[in-house]
């Protein structure tokens, strides 16, 4: 058997781990490194949380960990036989072996085992169904590791069993093959058929566990692949994606922002034809609001707010900026030059500081416009001319120039 000795697996053993593993041992309970955590140590990264199985009882661990004064953390996950342990500030989520009884295609009901291929078989991808002893032995009972090794996104067992246990898993199937698949294109024809047949399935799945999903496959590799099979295979429908979605702009936007850290709906946006698509998404998957208002400035402003010819290129996004009176307008402003691909101007935009204006209704009643109508269009006049001035001019240059006009 592999027995794995990297230096983020050692990272692990904290004063809590070591705590909960003497615990463990000494009931002759069986505890093991689970699911993606042993993905991400086999890949040579530290793992974000870590989940832990074991062969005890939800009732076991309890009697364990209370008898020898340990606080357990109250999170719902009891019932599906997760007991959270806190130990030296740090918790431990530590679930017990099951199998699933009844499955509606949404969430299971399961039964508790001590067998460790049992548990694995009910797990949704290879690579994901592989336990880690703490001495380091690798248990893989479905060549989670090989395939790994070659970058092979493979359902457990038969795909469409796995599906149809989750519809979900349809968009983790995608998540990961956009996280660990070395090319676009790579599937097992026999997958991709089980996907295509289940889509519908998406349908009951609620509009939250989607866009958390479609998120992270939005913002992974092969996208452009990706979703462009979402509509080969008939799943755009279900996850609220609009029917006729614009594929060559989501090629071309896809291209462009590779390298700029865009935000998903950024992403996603270039698929929208109008705001109507971007209504129908948040219908669905109840989008926050941020995200929703993003969508919209997309679509509005993506054809005409582009930079200017000449030597002021930013001039046009400086000025929506300057005129605008929402909050959130430069961030916005970043995701729209990510979107048109403009590198160079949005490191420039980022580092622009918006200047203030320099004139006040203070300094205008110093020169004697007492009426505060006459006030009010002076300021708005001088704001004019100071944008004219691409926002350069000072207030001795702006109050001269009041005299003028």
């Amino acid at each position: 058997a592999m027995r794995l000795q990297a230096p983020q697996f050692q990272a692990l053993f904290t004063p809590g781990l070591r705590s909960v593993a003497e615990l463990f041992e000494k009931k002759n309970y069986e505890l093991r490194i689970a699911g993606g955590a042993v993905r991400d140590l086999l890949s040579g990264v530290t793992p974000q949380d870590i989940d832990f199985a074991t062969t005890a009882t939800p009732a076991e661990m309890k009697e364990m960990f209370t008898a020898a004064g340990v606080r357990l953390i109250n999170n719902k996950g009891e019932k599906h036989g997760t007991i959270t342990a806190r130990l030296h500030e740090q918790n431990f989520e530590i679930t017990t072996l099951r199998i699933d009884v009844v499955t509606d295609g949404r969430h299971a009901e399961v039964e508790f085992t001590t067998d460790w291929h049992k548990d694995a078989e009910r797990r949704d991808l290879t690579v994901n169904s592989m336990f880690l002893g703490l001495d380091g032995t690798l248990y893989d009972f479905f060549n989670g590791y090989e395939d790994l090794k070659s970058k092979k996104i493979r359902f457990v067992g038969k795909a469409a069993e796995r599906i149809q246990e989750d519809y979900l898993r349809i968009l983790r199937y995608f998540r990961f093959y956009g996280r660990i698949a070395e090319k676009p294109g790579d599937h097992e024809p026999n997958t991709l058929q089980a996907i295509k047949e289940n889509a519908k399935g998406l349908a009951g799945i609620s509009g939250e566990r989607i866009w958390v999903e479609l998120k992270k496959i939005l913002l992974g590799n092969h996208v452009n692949h990706l979703v462009q099979l979402m509509y080969e295979l008939d799943i755009a429908q279900y996850i609220g994606l609009p029917l006729d979605g614009n594929l060559e702009e989501f090629a071309r936007v896809t291209k462009n922002i590779q390298n700029l850290s865009p935000k998903p709906m950024t992403v996603l946006t270039s698929l929208f034809k109008g705001k109507d698509d971007v209504t129908n998404l948040d219908l669905r998957l109840k989008i926050s609001k941020e995200e929703k208002n993003l969508g919209l400035f997309l679509v509005k402003h993506r054809q005409e707010l582009t930079k200017a010819p000449g030597p002021e290129p930013l001039r046009p996004y400086q000025d929506f900026l300057m005129d605008s009176r929402e909050a959130n307008t430069n961030s916005k402003i970043f995701e729209l030059l990510k979107y048109q691909g403009e590198e160079q101007l949005l490191k420039e935009m980022q580092e622009w500081t918006v200047p203030s204006f320099p004139v006040s209704g203070h300094d205008l009643r110093k020169l004697g416009v007492s009426s505060g109508k006459e006030i009010g269009t002076a300021l708005q006049q001088l704001r004019d001319e100071w944008k004219r001035s691409g926002y350069h001019m000072d207030k001795e240059e702006l109050l001269s120039c009041l005299k003028k006009l």
